[in-house]
Formats: structure tokens, C-alpha cells, sequence
């Protein structure tokens, strides 16, 4: 880790889309990892609300609108996961920017294990349910193996060791958001980010990690529409290798 006693900034990203059930949850959940987080960094906390039609902002408000260095901004529509990410990252002002899923199917406390992790030859530290360390609980059969198997070609097709290509849990050094443009507003933002960010030469550590099922609300990736999009972007992988044909 880098001098510590500069105690570096971390702004950590929430995205949110009618998650009005899973809110309450999160707030007994998120503050006691935010207060070890405090202990090592100095920690600000960004949610973004996209354009949720339910009480998630209410809640948001109730929950959070009291907790220092927090805050929360609003999409009046829509624009999904890749959206939700580039409107929090253009505010995060911390040294690390993490991102960090809403409905706590990974646990808050693995924020400050992969804060931590960072170090002058890490760039990225990405949760890792697929490293044979990880694990998987309960999450639906055909969703695991549609993920895993997109992962592992990705593997393949960048000759990289990384298990996890999909997860949105990740921190990331000031840098590389600064560096990284991506193109997607869906849920194939996060592996976008991954692909281009290792096309350019940065470093990736993997935090073996469990993922669980969510508790509370609904998923809100479309199966069909994600594949279709992870598809073309294995497509753009594949001419940029060939032909050097920058992926956009």
C-alpha cells in the first residue's frame, strides 16, 4: 500500500435503479465498513439515483443525506448501469474510485480489503466470485454459466489471468477512470472498462470474493440483451487483434 499515513481518498460509487426494498439493507450494512474505511482513508460516498420510479431516492435521502462527505445525485431518466457509472465517476474527486453494487450481494467489508490491495504495480482490484478461491451462492445455474463462460473467453482472447471480467465491484486508481473512455450505458460498461484498461497496459488484481444471491428487489440485467452486447464486444476484440481496429 502507498504511504498510508497521507491517508488517501477513496469516493465510492453506488448506483441505484428502484431499490427501494434492498435500501434499508444497505444502510445497516454499508456504515460499519465505512467506518473502518475511515480509519485508513479519508471516504466519500456518491449515489446515483437512475431515474428510479419507486421510494429509492426517498430512502436514500432518510438513510444517508446525514452520513459526511455523502452525496446523492439524481438521473430524471433512465440510463442504466454504464450511465449510473459515468455520471458518479465524473464527480468522484478521491486518489481511488470504487464502485460498488447497491443490493450488498457482495458484503461492504471488501471495500477496504481491496483499497488496501492497491499498490504502485495495481491499477485495478476487481472482486473475483470465478477465481478458484472465490465462491457462488446461489445464484441461478444458467446465469453462472453464461458469466463464466463470457469470462473465460475473454481470458482467452486477451491472454490475461483474470477470472472475473463481469463484476461491477472494483477499485480503481484515479487514473484509470481519467484514462478510460467507455462507450456502453448497460451492464456491459463494467467489462468494457476491464478490456480497454488492459489493452492499455494496466494492472489487474483479483480479490477471490464471495457472490450471493440478491435478498431483496429484482436484477435488473436483461440475459438476452447482455449476451447479445458481450457478443459484439468479443467481435471488436477479435478485429482489434487482427487488424488493430480500436474498439469503441
Amino acid at each position: 500500500m502507498q504511504d498510508m499515513q497521507k491517508k488517501q481518498k477513496i469516493s465510492i460509487i453506488i448506483p441505484c435503479f428502484n431499490e427501494q426494498e434492498g435500501i434499508p439493507n444497505l444502510a445497516q450494512k454499508l456504515p460499519p465498513a465505512l467506518a473502518e474505511l475511515n480509519t485508513y482513508f479519508d471516504t466519500e460516498l456518491i449515489f446515483v439515483d437512475d431515474g428510479s420510479s419507486d421510494n429509492t431516492n426517498t430512502l436514500l435521502h432518510q438513510h444517508f443525506s446525514n452520513t459526511p462527505n455523502t452525496v446523492i445525485l439524481k438521473h430524471e431518466k433512465n440510463q442504466n448501469l454504464g450511465g449510473a457509472l459515468r455520471t458518479g465517476f465524473a464527480k468522484a474527486s478521491g486518489d481511488l474510485i470504487a464502485a460498488f453494487d447497491s443490493d450488498c450481494t457482495y458484503q461492504p467489508d471488501v471495500l477496504l480489503t481491496m483499497a488496501k490491495m492497491m499498490n504502485i504495480e495495481t491499477d485495478i482490484v476487481t472482486v473475483s466470485p470465478y477465481h478458484p478461491q472465490g465462491k457462488v451462492n446461489n445464484v441461478p445455474k444458467y446465469r453462472l454459466f453464461l458469466s463464466k463462460s463470457i469470462s473465460k473467453i475473454y481470458g482467452l482472447l486477451l491472454h490475461a489471468n483474470i477470472y472475473t471480467y463481469t463484476a461491477m465491484v472494483r477499485v480503481y486508481k484515479k487514473e484509470v477512470i481519467e484514462n478510460i473512455q467507455f462507450k456502453s450505458n448497460t451492464f456491459l460498461a463494467v467489462t468494457e472498462i476491464m478490456i480497454k484498461s488492459l489493452l492499455k497496459g494496466y494492472k489487474v488484481k483479483e480479490l477471490p470474493t464471495t457472490l450471493s444471491v440478491r435478498q431483496f428487489g429484482t436484477s435488473k440485467i436483461k440475459t438476452v440483451k447482455v449476451m447479445r452486447d458481450h457478443l459484439k464486444l468479443i467481435g471488436k476484440i477479435i478485429r482489434y487483434k487482427l487488424f488493430k481496429k480500436e474498439i469503441n
